[in-house]
């Protein structure tokens, strides 16, 4: 009885979010969409469905992923883009995420809860942010590049012209402010390394 009152509560989500169906239809996005969606449902270990199901319930549920889905939205073909200024009049995005469209963003981001979160990067594929975490500009040198399968952790601060290399995590409330290399994690004010291809170690950045 359980599971078939959750059911029917699932169809009715989607239902109501069958609008943001037609913005997938219409965007020419749909590849790096699609990649987003199967992340965040591995992520969440949701029982797989197909894709746009998975999409509707994202949408529902996951405000975060809303943000996500808009700004993919907005990088792309302008019929898409003209029918989101309408769509997000009813679906409103987290007003405490900020995804700046002048950034390149590679697919499968992943936000955890997004709350006071500031994205101006280029960042690359398989990446998870979390909480109160600002990535932007120190000065107006330029705006940090981070690689893939990178982890920022919350409270943590990635600023100005900076590159944080592959499979990197910065741990909470670090700032880093200078060049991390691949396959290390950084911890501290001002951020140091702590481990690096996997073997501990303390050794400033440069």
């Amino acid at each position: 009885m359980k599971n078939f009152i959750n059911n029917i509560f699932l169809i009715g989500e989607q239902i109501l979010m069958c609008p943001q169906l037609l913005l997938f239809y219409l965007s020419s996005e749909k590849e790096v969409i699609v990649a987003d969606v199967k992340r965040w449902v591995e992520i969440f270990q949701w029982k797989s469905t197909s894709d746009l199901s998975n999409l509707l319930s994202l949408t529902a549920k996951k405000q975060e992923f809303r943000n996500l889905y808009y700004y993919r939205i907005a990088k792309g073909n302008f019929a898409a883009r003209l029918v989101m200024r309408i769509i997000n009049i009813f679906y409103k995005e987290c007003p405490y995420l900020f995804l700046d469209l002048s950034s390149n963003i590679g697919p499968g981001l992943f936000i955890q809860h997004g709350f006071s979160t500031i994205i101006m990067a280029d960042i690359g594929e398989n990446c998870w942010i979390n909480q109160q975490v600002s990535i932007g500009y120190k000065d107006k040198t330029g705006r940090p590049k981070i690689g893939d399968n990178v982890r920022i952790t919350a409270g943590a601060k990635v600023l100005g012209n900076i590159t944080v290399g592959n499979n990197v995590t910065v741990g909470a409330n670090a700032v880093v402010i200078k060049n991390v290399p691949d396959n290390c994690v950084v911890v501290g004010v001002p951020a140091y390394i702590v481990k690096k291809n996997g073997l501990k170690v303390k050794e400033e950045l440069v």
